[in-house]
């Protein structure tokens, strides 16, 4: 069993920076693939970016490629999402997951964090 906990969010203007933590509680996190979705109001929750269990691969959308960047520690079992050039797109709520497959699919994964919003202003 893997608890999650996201932090990190809030208010930032167009091109500002936020980073965003993901605490994870349980001795198997190292095993486990995260990923970042995000969901805005009224849309589908969408993939942001994967790391997988070792830190070895990344994997991003095309949206937020060359912007942000997602890293994890393992002896902290925290992974996080830096987000840069933000833009009023970017708004959202950012959820972390963790998975044992290394995919993009949200059905993938076998748990959630809550949530932290992020809202970017122009």
């Amino acid at each position: 069993q893997v608890q999650l906990v996201e932090s990190g969010g809030g208010l930032v203007q167009a091109g500002g920076s936020l980073r965003l933590s993901c605490a994870a509680s349980g001795r198997t996190f190292s095993s486990y693939n995260m990923g970042w979705f995000r969901q805005a109001p009224g849309k589908e929750r969408e993939f942001v970016a994967i790391i997988s269990w070792s830190g070895a691969s990344t994997y991003y959308a095309d949206s937020v490629k060359g912007r942000f960047t997602i890293s994890r520690d393992n002896a902290k079992n925290t992974v996080y999402l830096q987000m840069n050039s933000l833009k009023p797109e970017d708004t959202a709520s950012y959820y972390c997951a963790g998975g044992r497959g290394y995919s993009g699919n949200r059905r993938d994964y076998d748990y959630w964090g809550q949530g932290t919003q992020v809202t970017v202003s122009s």
